[in-house]
């Protein structure tokens, strides 16, 4: 199972919880990745924790200000980014132009989408993964997996129909270890969470109950 830890834009120190997520990945042996904001990526990737873009704009080198860059991105560290998260919907030509630049800069790429029909067309741009997070439930502490297990199940199948290399991700509400296995029992490979570590008084302890299934 892959855990990315989504820091958003909340109050916490980034490089607190990307430490603890390099400590607990190498403890556990689980792949552990913390997204921060695009001016924290150097040094929460100089904690040696694998690190991730929270987006990368459509768009090539010039005259584009206030764009993420993607070969920026790299350079500063990322090895992958995010992209469409239902707090930052972008439109299908520029999910695909984004896709498009993660590719030239080396990144690896998770398209968001809030059901399995948005998932199945997220699949068909030729993402390395897509998550489904129903909008509703980011940031309740209800997992997806509890709340509605069908929109999990119909992910994998909506990804799978279209094309059968594209991991499968659950978010919103996932928080502990039984969210994270009933993800991985419902087939995700993966989970997506951001406040239940980001802002969790010991990110740490977090963190090594999420993956104490595994």
């Amino acid at each position: 199972m892959f855990v990315l830890v989504n820091l958003k834009a909340y109050p916490c120190d980034p490089v607190e919880v990307a430490t603890a997520a390099a400590n607990v990945s190498d403890d556990s042996g689980v792949r552990i990745a913390v997204a921060p904001q695009a001016a924290h990526l150097q040094r929460v990737a100089a904690t040696g924790v694998e690190t991730w873009a929270q987006h990368v704009s459509p768009v090539e080198h010039g005259s584009h200000t206030g764009s993420t860059l993607a070969e920026a991105a790299a350079d500063a560290g990322a090895v992958g980014t995010l992209l469409n998260h239902s707090e930052n919907r972008l439109k299908l030509a520029d999910i695909d132009g984004s896709l498009r630049a993660a590719e030239r800069a080396d990144l690896e790429t998770i398209v968001c989408a809030n059901n399995p029909r948005q998932i199945g067309a997220a699949a068909a741009l030729g993402p390395d993964s897509v998550a489904v997070e129903p909008p509703e439930l980011i940031g309740t502490g209800t997992p997806v997996s509890q709340a509605d297990p069908d929109i999990v199940t119909g992910a994998v199948e909506a990804a799978e129909s279209v094309d059968e290399s594209v991991d499968v991700l659950c978010g919103a509400g996932i928080s502990t270890g039984d969210d994270l296995e009933a993800a991985g029992e419902l087939g995700s490979t993966g989970v997506l969470l951001a406040s239940g570590v980001a802002k969790a008084e010991d990110p740490r302890a977090a963190l090594e109950d999420l993956v104490s299934p595994l």
